[in-house]
């Protein structure tokens, strides 16, 4: 890894990761010698490429005191520079070291319920059944619980909807998604491609309970549309809609996401409502941004990655 500058004679100065050491070591030490002491190089051969190094750039990196070295204004800029540098040259090369390595250790994901249930379950037997050496710990919770634990590097990867937005998250991948009519494929309305708000107001309705996100976005949309309901059900368990809309002729709402395994398996119909639509829900998969991400990780957030994809558009048959 090298960075090669030309100066008016023409002359190179190549700052690789050697003169990056030397540059990072003295800033902590204060010192050349207490440098060259930590390093096994000799005070003169660092100072000898610092003097070169200074020449080129036509600035002074370090004030040399009665007592050791003090950094300059354009020391502190290029110390910056080598401190992101040689962390990136060295994630680089344990990347390809990763490149070999067999997958191994344990991957956390943290996620809602439905899509526990769902896409990261479905994502985790496909992974498992070609990587069986790495444990995948599945954890459900809030959108702001899993900003939380990722950024707090308590999982390894957040799958949610709506989790907040941070500097420090990496976005592997996101959809703007809404609710539908979530039935059974037998219910006098699974015929129809998509489904008028006002007729599924004849039939029982399951709710989220008040302490769930989506509750206002289905409350909301059917008082935007001038239909006065009352539920049949209320429940703070995606399992739970599923399960009534499942047996009988109740209708829930939810995203194709949280029904992924029974749209497959033909328990369960997703239907979008024609006449109005509910508000746009954001899904997201998102890592630690600058993470130390290992091979497991990554290759577990591909899986997930075209578990996703397939309920985005579904292969043909």
């Amino acid at each position: 890894m090298r960075t090669v500058r030309y100066g008016p004679a023409g002359e190179a100065v190549m700052l690789h990761s050697r003169v990056l050491h030397y540059i990072d070591e003295v800033a902590r030490c204060g010192s050349i010698r207490a440098a060259g002491a930590r390093l096994h190089v000799a005070p003169s051969a660092i100072n000898r490429q610092l003097l070169l190094l200074e020449k080129e750039l036509g600035e002074a990196l370090f004030e040399r005191m009665p007592r050791g070295m003090r950094l300059t204004p354009a020391g502190e800029v290029l110390l910056a520079h080598a401190r992101r540098t040689l962390l990136d040259y060295r994630e680089a090369v344990a990347a390809m070291r990763d490149l070999h390595a067999q997958p191994s250790g344990e991957v956390v994901i943290a996620t809602m319920t439905g899509l526990a249930s769902g896409v990261v379950a479905a994502a985790t037997a496909d992974f498992y059944a070609r990587y069986p050496e790495v444990r995948i710990s599945i954890r459900a919770m809030s959108g702001h619980d899993i900003l939380r634990a990722v950024l707090d590097g308590e999982a390894d990867l957040g799958l949610g909807f709506n989790v907040p937005p941070s500097m420090q998250l990496e976005i592997c991948w996101q959809l703007a998604t809404r609710l539908g009519a979530v039935l059974a494929p037998a219910h006098p309305l699974a015929a129809m491609e998509s489904i008028p708000l006002a007729h599924c107001a004849a039939h029982p309705l399951v709710f989220a309970d008040r302490s769930m996100v989506i509750h206002g976005i289905i409350a909301d949309t059917f008082v935007e549309a001038g239909i006065k309901v009352e539920p049949a059900f209320h429940t703070n368990s995606i399992e739970t809609m599923k399960r009534l809309a499942v047996s009988g002729d109740a209708i829930a709402f939810l995203s194709k996401f949280d029904i992924a395994e029974e749209r497959q398996s033909g328990t369960l119909a997703f239907r979008p409502v024609s006449d109005r639509a509910f508000s746009n829900n954001i899904l997201s998969l998102v890592r630690r941004e600058k993470h130390g991400h290992g091979p497991a990780g990554r290759l577990f957030a591909e899986e997930v990655l075209r578990t996703l994809e397939g309920v985005v558009a579904p292969p043909v048959a």
